[in-house]
């Protein structure tokens, strides 16, 4: 099965996801797609040997671009790692429940436009929250609305900084995140 990963900024899951499935049988992360030409998940991934796309805004809205560019690569399935734009309905509407996305705290809390990132984080710290968390769920028209497919959670102090609890839930991420996608992969 031919991945792509869709990233917009460092790409640390990105890099995981590419290591996580080296060697692998069944699982080959084939393309990794960028909405910024300055994301360094681009150079993660070409250190890996892994081909990468840039797509600004108008290209990634353009069927007759985006379409394309994932067949030339066999794209069977896409992950969101990081990715801040919306993905548009075309793409949607041609890999049916075959888009997940990784979302830094508990949906349905913290999500929606303008949620990423240390926004994120800073939401929750604000909130006073005692436990965060990642979520993995399904990518469709509505941000962060799709059906969760599954979540990791961590305790969280009122003496952690935003920039520890991010931390602290970048570190789920790291244990679970490809896991949850060689999962998802193997039941499809």
């Amino acid at each position: 099965m031919n991945i792509a990963i869709f990233v917009s900024g460092g790409g640390t899951n990105c890099e995981n996801l590419i290591k996580y499935f080296a060697g692998s049988e069944n699982v080959n992360c084939a393309l990794v797609v960028s909405n910024k030409f300055d994301a360094y998940a681009l150079v993660r991934a070409e250190r890996l040997n892994v081909p990468t796309a840039v797509t600004p805004k108008a290209e990634l809205n353009d069927p007759k671009i985006m379409l394309p560019l994932l067949k030339k690569y066999n794209i069977d399935f896409i992950v969101l790692a990081g990715f801040l734009p919306l993905v548009p309905s075309f793409l949607i509407d041609a890999y049916p429940h075959r888009i997940i996305n990784i979302h830094p705290a508990l949906l349905p809390k913290y999500g929606g436009k303008g949620m990423w990132g240390h926004h994120v984080h800073e939401a929750v710290k604000a909130a006073g929250e005692t436990e965060t968390g990642m979520t993995v769920h399904w990518v469709t028209p509505v941000c962060d609305s799709g059906e969760i497919i599954a979540q990791y959670k961590v305790a969280i102090s009122p003496n952690d900084t935003v920039d520890d609890i991010a931390e602290k839930e970048h570190q789920l991420e790291m244990k679970y995140f490809p896991k949850v996608v060689e999962e998802v992969l193997n039941n499809l």
